[in-house]
């Protein structure tokens, strides 16, 4: 269990206090944290209640949504979140088409402008920002960055320890580049965060809940983790699922079943 690590998101009607208990009960090392519920809980409140229980934060999701009017100053104060939690990884996810625009390609220039703007922020906080491509379905509204090799090129002109990319199995499991990207990010030491979650079928209406526990559907897990342990990665292993009916199930259950996933996939 020294790698694995329990996004937030997974079980995301679990208390934090209870999440954070619950998981020093299982021996889990590290949680991945997000700012709307750490927000709510208390910022300062929630990196002590994280720290005094022993438990690492593995990654701080999320900054990026780069069309949004105060982009700059709200991936600042993400920045500085994430340094308060003792994270040195930022996921971010670049947001969609801004307005009515079409601009795909402008859109991505902007992404990757305002990442750069960002570096010398996040070097001095001690904080990575890692880039997450989102399934092209999602290009949009949430993320015009929707390959890893796209996330790569926007990484390129950054040192390696400042800006770094995302591999999650639920938005990569599709492209057949995958496999070369990860060689490639791991050559270059860009691999920030390695993100669990399969692919299920029938996708429910709200497709971005459409993500099962590890080994529940259609996505190689075994794969990936060599693929990624083969780049060199040695660095956390988060399970994050968005679904409304695993976010109903307790969850000490859904913890259980989450590690038992990230268990068959690693080994």
């Amino acid at each position: 269990m020294n790698r694995f690590s329990l996004n937030q998101a997974t079980t995301k009607h679990w208390p934090l206090e209870e999440l954070v208990a619950g998981c020093v009960r299982a021996g889990v090392p590290a949680v991945g944290l997000w700012r709307e519920e750490v927000a709510a809980y208390g910022l300062d409140k929630a990196a002590a209640l994280v720290r005094d229980a022993g438990l690492a934060v593995s990654s701080l999701c999320r900054g990026g949504f780069f069309h949004e009017q105060d982009w700059y100053d709200d991936n600042r104060r993400a920045i500085d979140e994430a340094a308060t939690l003792g994270t040195d990884t930022l996921v971010l996810v670049s947001g969609g088409l801004p307005g009515r625009s079409r601009d795909l390609d402008g859109a991505r220039r902007h992404v990757a402008d305002a990442i750069g703007a960002l570096v010398p922020d996040a070097r001095a906080a001690g904080v990575r920002l890692a880039i997450e491509a989102l399934h092209p379905m999602f290009a949009a509204d949430r993320c015009v960055v929707a390959t890893l090799g796209q996330a790569l090129a926007i990484a390129a002109p950054h040192p390696a320890d400042a800006v770094g990319v995302v591999i999650d199995t639920y938005h990569l499991w599709w492209d057949d580049q995958v496999w070369r990207g990860i060689e490639e990010a791991g050559r270059q030491g860009r691999i920030a965060s390695f993100q669990l979650a399969d692919w299920i079928t029938p996708l429910p209406a709200g497709v971005l809940l459409g993500r099962g526990l590890p080994g529940t559907g259609s996505i190689d897990m075994r794969r990936f983790a060599t693929a990624v342990r083969n780049a060199g990665y040695q660095g956390w292993i988060e399970v994050e699922v968005f679904h409304e009916e695993v976010w109903a199930r307790p969850g000490a259950e859904v913890l259980a079943e989450a590690y038992a996933g990230y268990r068959a996939a690693v080994r």
